[in-house]
């Protein structure tokens, strides 16, 4: 159902004037099998939000929601919400003419896939982008999760199917358009077929809980993204900083009907607990917190890689708060993540450093509210070098080598004056003309030759 369209940098054809709509599937698995909710958003190129809608879907009388401790979505919420055939008209209308962004366009197309095909409908193929894929063209990041790459762009997420659609699609034109993303070719536009509006029923939307250690420390373990879908299930199950004994037997129930044999999923707990004992580490600094959160998280998942962590006594971790709208401050957002140091979302007293662009006002609050709290503010195009992640730059060669003429040169030139000093004292004094005239030469020579190193290293 979703045709994920190639991208290229400049030189292809430009999104403006098209719309995006952001699709966002809850599911009873991690592979083809029911939507249980499903969510869009459509946005302008410019951002600008055209419309919106979230729902519950019933996949059949009876039918097992899936994992209630990834979506929180139980059984009896399903009772009464419309069937997927009933929303297929609201989804279609919102997708009209416009191109579908998500994450993994192939994954959330499959479902979309099944749904259609259970109740006897085609739909043409839309065009499609992969807002994974598009983040990977433009940024380092350690993964492509949703939430690193909205983290590292600057652009909010929340918890319900609707506001990861909102981020989705928040992504889509951010990366249209402040990185000038175009088509390789001009999408093309199918039409749809047209169903009366069904009912809808959508979730109250939940505030997003303040993130801990843990939602930030998975944001740094490289490798998730698309195509390693248990991996980012594992990562956005703990990023609540608590893995029960009945999550780890159902996510190994996930991953069995996905297919993934019991030797995988254990090497992925064990590079996965491995990842985060270094990230714990790398700064020199173990907090109770991140040992006590990272002890907890491998005893649950049965990997002993974190057993003996103890906290570092004293210290306080690096932990960055970029501010700006400009490239440079996401490439820097994702270099922080990259480099495996705390990149935090807004300004705590536990943040060490706050750096700023150029979209940023003089008369910021939080600059002086940083300044206050005693962390170092920094100039976006200094920061890589005062964080520690290059080395100062050393001074040119060229600038070094007009220092060292420079003042060669006028050392020449004050010996020169001073011995044309001692020639005009000394003839006074009765010195024999001859060695006058010597050292006459002499204290011309040295003046002239100082005025030709030190003159041309002066303009």
């Amino acid at each position: 159902m979703i045709e994920s369209l190639p991208l290229l940098g400049a030189g292809g054809h430009p999104a403006h004037g098209l719309d995006f709509t952001a699709l966002e599937i809850r599911t009873t698995g991690l592979r083809p099998g029911r939507i249980v909710e499903l969510a869009a958003a459509r946005v302008h190129a410019d951002g600008s939000l055209v419309g919106e809608f979230a729902t519950l879907v019933d996949p059949g009388p009876g039918v097992p929601p899936g994992p209630a401790f990834v979506h929180g979505i139980t059984r009896g919420e399903l009772d009464g919400a419309p069937s997927f055939g009933e929303v297929l008209g609201p989804l279609l209308d919102l997708c009209a003419g416009s191109v579908v962004v998500a994450p993994d366009p192939a994954f959330t197309g499959a479902f979309l896939d099944r749904e259609t095909g259970a109740v006897g409908v085609r739909v043409p193929a839309l065009p499609g982008v992969s807002t994974t894929a598009a983040a990977r063209s433009v940024l380092r990041l350690p993964n492509y999760r949703t939430a690193t790459v909205a983290h590292a762009l600057g652009v909010p997420t929340g918890t319900s199917a609707l506001s990861a659609a909102r981020t989705t699609a928040r992504l889509a034109t951010v990366l249209f358009g402040r990185y000038g993303l175009t088509f390789a070719t001009p999408p093309v536009f199918p039409g749809l077929p047209r169903f009366a509006g069904g009912r809808l029923l959508p979730r109250a939307e939940e505030l997003p809980a303040e993130p801990g250690w843990m939602a930030e420390a998975v944001e740094r373990i490289p490798g998730s993204g698309a195509g390693n879908a248990y991996l980012d299930l594992l990562a956005g199950v703990v990023a609540d900083q608590h893995l029960t004994a009945d999550e780890v037997t159902a996510l190994a129930a996930l991953a069995s009907e996905a297919g993934l044999s019991e030797a995988h999923v254990r090497s992925t707990h064990e590079q996965f607990v491995a990842a985060l004992r270094e990230i714990a580490e790398r700064d020199g600094v173990v907090t109770a917190a991140e040992a006590r959160e990272l002890r907890q998280v491998a005893t649950a998942l049965g990997v002993a890689g974190a057993a003996d962590l103890r906290p570092t006594d004293g210290g306080k971790p690096t932990r960055v708060l970029v501010l700006g709208t400009t490239v440079a401050a996401d490439r820097l957002r994702a270099r922080v993540l990259a480099e495996g140091v705390q990149l935090a979302k807004k300004l705590t007293a536990s943040v060490t450093h706050l750096v700023a662009d150029p979209t940023v006002p003089a008369n910021e609050p939080r600059l002086a509210r940083a300044a206050e709290l005693g962390a170092v503010l920094l100039d976006v195009d200094a920061a890589p070098v005062a964080l520690g992640f290059e080395p100062p730059p050393a001074p040119p060669v060229a600038a070094a080598a007009g220092t060292s003429k420079l003042v060669g040169g006028r050392i020449m030139m004050g010996v020169g004056l001073l011995l044309m000093f001692i020639v005009v004292v000394a003839m006074f004094g009765g010195t024999p003309l001859a060695g006058g005239i010597f050292l006459a030469v002499l204290g011309v020579g040295t003046l002239l030759g100082g005025w030709w190193l030190a003159e041309p290293a002066a303009r």
